[in-house]
């Protein structure tokens, strides 16, 4: 029998906190209530969850400390749940490294179901070493992507970055300076039935510039007023 995936849940109110854990148990889930940042950072590494729901109006150590912190040494995907609906705080939770950002008051159906959209896109198998450069990749000088076992090599180093990371940098690499808006992007990489806006594809590209800078032979460019490409130089 396969274990159970682990969700971890970080919230100070008892009653949501223990109403999520009830419905995600339901689902054959295992998990653990943290109350505060603290704790759930002490507990993080023990208990090794699969997924994080974490609240970000935490006492002391707000979210967004909690999701910067888990991020200096884990992937492990994060949903954050606020009450603060406006654009500037979930772009700056997508920022931090979350991967999905929910409003409350939410229905817990929902929930459930933007959990296991997550967990499926981290099911993807991660390359225990340097990737073998075999079936569906991508290759330029200095870099090689590799959509089969999903990995990253560049200047000789293998990159360590989250499944949709990989997917986009992939699907304009495959596509050498063909101009894709940010719609064509979130439909072709999340697909229609994601609940999110086309500055999720702005925090993913500025993610994907960070770990991958500019050669002279080809960059990640962006092509203002429309979206991005990647520019292969002459």
């Amino acid at each position: 029998m396969a274990a159970k995936q682990k969700i971890l849940i970080v919230d100070d109110d008892v009653n949501i906190a223990e109403l999520i854990s009830l419905y995600l148990i339901k689902e054959c889930y295992e998990t653990k209530i943290a109350y505060d940042g603290e704790e759930a950072l002490s507990v993080f590494d023990s208990f090794e969850p699969n997924l994080v729901l974490l609240d970000l109006m935490l006492p002391g150590m707000d979210g967004y400390q909690v999701c910067r912190e888990l991020r200096t040494h884990s992937q492990v995907p994060i949903i954050m749940l606020s009450a603060k609906g406006e654009t500037f705080d979930k772009v700056l939770g997508l920022e931090l490294g979350a991967d999905d950002y929910m409003i409350k008051p939410f229905d817990t159906k929902e929930l459930v179901a933007r959990v296991k959209a997550v967990l499926r896109r981290y099911q993807a198998p991660r390359p225990a070493a340097v990737p073998a450069q075999t079936g569906k990749f991508v290759e330029y000088p200095d870099l090689i992507i590799n959509l089969t076992n999903y990995s990253v090599l560049y200047m000789g180093q293998p990159v360590d970055m989250p499944p949709k990371e990989l997917e986009l940098l992939y699907f304009l690499a495959a596509s050498p300076n063909q101009v894709f808006t940010r719609e064509q992007l979130l439909d072709h990489i999340w697909g229609y039935e994601y609940i999110g806006d086309t500055r999720t594809v702005d925090v993913h590209i500025k993610r994907l510039r960070e770990k991958i800078k500019d050669h002279k032979y080809w960059s990640i460019s962006t092509v203002w007023g429309i979206g991005y490409k990647f520019e292969v130089k002459a």
